[in-house]
């Protein structure tokens, strides 16, 4: 028994010291810094040539071209010939919500039933994930952890990739309440009719039809709650609701077909909302009813397959560049967490299809930062917000050229490493060291 006990010991000693991090957050900045010579891409469509970055106490002073640096205690980086961005940002992903998918215990990203408008992501949300910084080394700093499951799975926060825990790294708390809409299953064939519903198409209907009926009476009762004023009883699903009809927070639905999502938005606006469609496969078909309505859209990455049997082939790939030449706010997600890294090339995808380069950077960046509400400090290289950027060799969104060098999140110089980098040293030494 004593053995027993002594090998679970040293084994709980084993997982924690596997689960240390080895990599600190970086301090605060300290010095007013400015970086000279380098392309810089603001985000918001304008590029400026051989420009200064000036920026202190974690804001941006100045982002000139050709600007003069003052000479007093300033830390100044030449960057010529190499390009500055702003910080990426990760929409809609479980990150930080779940680090290995075959291990249920780190998984906290969904909840058991239908109405889950009280849960919070944010206090979820871990720091300590290897995940976060094999993110920030392709240049996404930022990133939007939702909740998942049900009809309305709770409220996301937008949070900063190199923090102690969630209090330092959250940007917003609550920025969004997400909702999937009700659809009724689609059947596309297969072998002797495996998988096909055991229901009629009929009962799948009715019950879609009884869902919407059960989320339109849910918010009913939630708006009306919000005007009560201060309730005898607190319900705290009713409750987290009230900043998302107070409109300080957002409400996003995810929706993909036409149909759904014409009725998602009417659904929203019966409520005074004006939603945030995630998905979005077929939105390319209703692009007048969705500007007519100021709808922002958060569309899946371009590799993937169509949504239809019978649609073009090549629509994932230009359903970004049909919506964002059309005039429509554009948003590029990535589904999960782990391949986030590659959301820079995902948006290089979505201009060999057709999306101008400078556009197509601002659909991680600027436009993201205003479908979650924090654009005055986010999502572009300007006098007054965040000094959240990177400095790359070569083109971010070519995986070629995409080499990160330098970041900086709210003005501090953060450490590069990660995981995927220690364990190709560890090998490349030890092959390195075997061919001597």
């Amino acid at each position: 028994m004593k053995r027993y006990i002594f090998s679970l010991a040293l084994s709980a000693t084993s997982l924690i010291c596997l689960a240390q991090a080895n990599i600190s957050p970086a301090k605060k900045q300290s010095k007013t810094i400015a970086i000279t010579g380098a392309t810089v891409h603001v985000g918001n469509g304008t590029v400026i040539e051989n420009g200064t970055i000036l920026f202190g106490n974690g804001k941006i002073i100045s982002v000139t071209a050709n600007g003069q640096v003052p000479q007093d205690d300033v830390l100044r980086i030449v960057a010529t010939g190499k390009h500055i961005y702003p910080g990426f940002i990760a929409a809609t992903t479980n990150l930080g919500l779940t680090e290995i998918e075959a291990v249920k215990a780190t998984l906290d990203f969904q909840e058991i039933g239908d109405f889950n408008s009280h849960i919070r992501s944010i206090v979820a949300y871990n720091t300590d994930s290897k995940v976060p910084a094999t993110l920030r080394s392709n240049g996404i700093l930022m990133a939007q952890p939702t909740p998942q499951g049900g009809t309305v799975s709770g409220s996301s926060s937008v949070v900063q990739l190199d923090a102690w825990n969630w209090e330092d790294a959250v940007i917003k708390t609550d920025d969004a309440m997400h909702v999937t809409w009700p659809v009724t299953p689609r059947f596309r064939g297969g072998f002797g009719g495996f998988g096909r519903p055991q229901q009629s198409p009929e009962a799948l209907a009715e019950r879609t039809q009884a869902a919407i009926a059960q989320l339109t009476s849910f918010f009913a009762e939630a708006k009306a709650y919000s005007e009560m004023g201060k309730p005898e009883v607190i319900n705290t699903r009713f409750e987290a609701m009230k900043k998302v009809f107070a409109g300080s927070e957002k409400l996003f639905i995810a929706a993909d077909s036409q149909k759904d999502i014409v009725a998602a938005v009417n659904f929203a606006k019966k409520f005074g909302i004006t939603p945030v469609i995630t998905g979005a496969d077929e939105a390319y078909l209703i692009i007048d009813f969705l500007k007519d309505n100021n709808i922002t859209l958060v569309v899946k990455q371009p590799h993937a397959l169509p949504n239809n049997n019978d649609d073009d082939v090549n629509m994932p790939y230009k359903n970004a560049a049909v919506l964002a030449n059309a005039g429509l706010n554009v948003v590029l997600s990535i589904d999960g967490y782990w391949q986030q890294r590659n959301l820079p090339f995902m948006a290089g995808t979505v201009t060999a299809w057709g999306l101008d380069k400078e556009k197509a950077l601002s659909t991680i960046t600027l436009n993201a930062a205003k479908a979650m509400g924090i654009d005055k400090t986010a999502g572009s290289i300007e006098a007054g917000k965040d000094a959240t950027f990177f400095i790359s060799a070569g083109d971010a969104l070519d995986m070629r050229t995409n080499k990160v060098e330098q970041a900086f999140i709210q003005g501090r110089d953060i450490n590069l490493d990660n995981l995927h980098k220690q364990l190709d040293k560890k090998f490349s030494d030890k092959y390195a060291a075997e061919k001597k």
